[in-house]
Parts: structure tokens; sequence; C-alpha cells
């Protein structure tokens, strides 16, 4: 499989990581679109938020469980957003499940 995210949570490509466990590792966006911009992703290889099925879904539960400690451990008391590109048409870059972790700075109501 060639997938930028999986080279990157295997080590293959260099990340700044922001956390890691059994299931879910998350990095640092190399374009951040806020003070802090994290990608969450499960260590299994799911191509999107269309492929969640009921056999992986406890995967991607325990991506939203690590989103908390992550947005606290990056400081994100007053709220954060999150987004999960789906397709083209949704502008996902990388066919691997991620949520963009966005938050240090209010942001707009306006969605781009």
């Amino acid at each position: 499989m060639d997938c930028l995210f999986c080279a990157i949570k295997d080590g293959q490509i260099p990340s700044q990581k922001v956390y890691e466990d059994e299931y879910v590792y998350a990095f640092r966006d190399i374009n951040p679109q806020a003070p802090v911009h994290v990608l969450v992703i499960p260590k299994t290889h799911i191509p999107s938020a269309d492929a969640v099925t009921e056999e992986n879904a406890p995967l991607v539960a325990k991506v939203f469980c690590a989103i908390p400690k992550i947005a606290a451990a990056e400081g994100l008391t007053n709220g954060y957003r999150l987004i999960s590109n789906v397709g083209k048409d949704g502008c996902q870059t990388v066919p691997h499940l991620h949520v963009h972790l966005l938050g240090g700075m209010k942001l707009t109501e306006k969605m781009n």
C-alpha cells in the first residue's frame, strides 16, 4: 500500500508527533490553518469516513477518545474544531481517514 499517512505513522517519513498510543497517531499539519493544527489518524488504514464499518468503528472511536487528550495537552481550553474531509469534492488530499484538530484562536464561523 502506498499511503502517505501510513508511512508517517510507521516512521518512514518524519513528522512532529504530538500523540501516540496503540491505535492512534497524531502529528502537526505541515500547512497549519490555525495556531494548533493536528492531524489525528487511526493506525489501521481506513480510506475515509465513507469506509467506516461496524467492524472498524471501534478503531474510529479510539481516535475520538484520543482527541480530548490531545486538545488538553495542546492547551485548547476554550474549544476547538474537528474536520474530516471525504473524497475529491470534500477536498480530501490523503486517502487515509484523518481528523483535523484546529484551535488556539477564535475560529471563524465561515467554512471555506
